[in-house]
């Protein structure tokens, strides 16, 4: 190994952080540029004023899978303990209509061993006929026997379509997990990518279906512990550092910012791939790796925050919405103890990206109150609006991967792990993936 090659990582968002946290633990120096005053990317914590408060909210409300081993390492590695910072529940879902009425209920029967728990779950779930259920047992051992795979890819309600699922499973449970997990209509998304992840959630042990849901704010989680230990490791992590500029040089590459020049013998970009891509620009040998960072369509995430009096409490810590703007509602004072503070999600484009934040905070509100008859006003809101939160999930969507043409300079980031849709996991993965690569090369020299 060389550790005398000096790496920059441009980008501290998951893959990049993830990327330095697995070169400086091998010794190797390591700078990360970050644009921003903060890390994070996609995943942080954001401060908001509600008149004279200043409140610490997610720019989202996430939700990992007990299959994230990448992410749940990397947490392991920083000297997070899991349980402190996750609520693990067994795989639950459950969707209620505007009127209060429990629509659908499905919840992984713990006791058993995988698949068991949930064959048995599907069997004797709420909501669906026996007709219905059985059509989805028939699904479930379909998709075990093909091992998750199909032949060619195609629009995942073809898919569907094509396999007897009704359009009550529509509703209840194929489209809240497809909108959850590829945040992409289905309509458009991915068959192949869709059923990857069905594969890691439902194969193997029982709990990779389990959901983990951050009990801290998502910084606390992730990028703080990160950033820590890159730090004691001697990596160096340069905030309000936008490269302007990134050329090859003699012995690597020139990176710009507005007032500073840094050479570098790798580089890996971890930025969006629009990002990227005006990064690329100017260099010839990247024209393939330009052109696939290039023709991302991008769906949004809007996340509604609805504060209500302190003793104001849900049932569940997670429950669904059916025919309404509003999808996942969470409450956080179960999840993290901001008592009164409900979390609305709402994935994918639709009509509420034509609504004003007040309106559609009022909308939100109002279907809570009929879907929870005891909810009383709430005391304020906020609207944070992710409008181009994930790229859509799209059928044969063309991504580049981490290598490129040039060898010393590698791409990270959630869209360059083909196996999965835009996930912590696939950010988390793509950047140990670049650090992998770059050790491997350390090697042969």
């Amino acid at each position: 190994m060389n550790t005398t090659q000096q790496i920059a990582i441009i980008g501290g968002g998951c893959a990049g952080l993830s990327a330095a946290a697995a070169l400086v633990e091998h010794g190797y120096s390591v700078t990360v540029f970050e644009a921003s005053s903060q890390l994070g990317g996609r995943a942080r914590t954001v401060v908001v004023q509600n008149n004279d408060l200043m409140q610490l909210l997610d720019n989202g409300q996430h939700i990992l899978l007990g299959v994230y081993d990448a992410t749940r390492a990397l947490l392991k590695k920083t000297g997070v303990n899991e349980d402190d910072v996750l609520l693990r529940q067994p795989l639950q879902i459950r969707m209620l209509s505007n009127s209060a009425k429990t629509l659908f209920s499905l919840k992984s029967i713990n006791y058993l061993p995988a698949p068991l728990n949930l064959l048995l779950g599907f069997l004797f779930c709420r909501g669906l006929s026996l007709s219905e259920r059985i059509n989805a047992l028939k699904f479930m051992r379909y998709l075990k026997q093909t091992h998750y795979e199909i032949i060619s890819d195609r629009p995942l309600i073809e898919f569907f379509n094509s396999h007897q699922q009704s359009d009550n499973l529509l509703s209840y449970l194929w489209e809240p997990l497809c909108l959850a997990a590829l945040n992409t209509p289905v309509s458009k998304a991915s068959t192949r990518i869709f059923l990857n992840v069905l594969k890691d959630s439902f194969e193997g042990k029982k709990s990779n279906s389990d959901l983990l849901i951050p009990a801290v704010d998502l910084s606390q989680l992730l990028s703080h512990p990160l950033s820590n230990y890159i730090r004691t490791k001697g990596g160096v992590i340069k905030l309000n550092h936008r490269i302007r500029a990134l050329e090859q040089a003699d012995n690597g590459f020139n990176l710009e910012t507005r007032s500073e020049k840094f050479t570098f013998s790798h580089v890996i970009v971890a930025t969006s791939p629009a990002r990227a891509g005006d990064l690329l620009q100017h260099i010839p040998q990247l024209k393939l790796a330009l052109e696939r960072t290039r023709h991302f369509d991008y769906q949004p995430i809007y996340t509604i925050y609805l504060q209500y009096p302190s003793d104001t409490r849900l049932p569940h810590a997670m429950t669904g919405l059916n025919s309404s703007l509003a999808q996942w509602v969470f409450d956080r004072g179960i999840i993290c103890n901001q008592k009164g503070l409900l979390a609305v999600v709402v994935s994918a484009e639709g009509k509420h990206q034509k609504l004003k934040q007040d309106d559609l905070a009022l909308r939100v509100a109002k279907e809570l109150n009929r879907a929870f008859p005891h909810l009383t006003k709430p005391l304020w809101h906020k609207v944070i609006a992710e409008k181009r939160a994930t790229f859509a999930c799209t059928p044969n969507l063309t991504r580049p991967g981490n290598k490129t043409a040039l060898p010393n300079l590698f791409l990270a980031g959630d869209y360059t792990y083909q196996d999965y849709p835009a996930t912590i996991e696939g950010a988390v993965r793509s950047g140990i993936k670049c650090a992998e690569l770059i050790e491997k090369s350390s090697v042969k020299l």
